[in-house]
């Protein structure tokens, strides 16, 4: 299977975004991945959605924020 944004040339991570809840820090499960820009996501996920949740979440779980087609 090939990537169709590698195949265009479009800047893109295949990582995962994880978004913390306090706004200011996010982070990418591609360690490759330097540039924690939105945009360049196409699955994003709150932290409490992962497994095991995050110790700086609280509140109700959110699994998926948003999903690129």
């Amino acid at each position: 299977m090939e990537c169709a944004s590698c195949d265009a040339g479009i800047d893109h991570c295949h990582g995962t975004l994880v978004v913390h809840p306090d706004g200011g820090f996010a982070g990418c499960t591609d360690p490759a991945c330097e540039d924690g820009d939105r945009v360049r996501h196409a699955l994003i996920v709150d932290c409490r959605g992962v497994g095991g949740g995050c110790g700086c979440a609280t509140g109700p779980r959110k699994t998926l924020l948003r999903q690129a087609s």
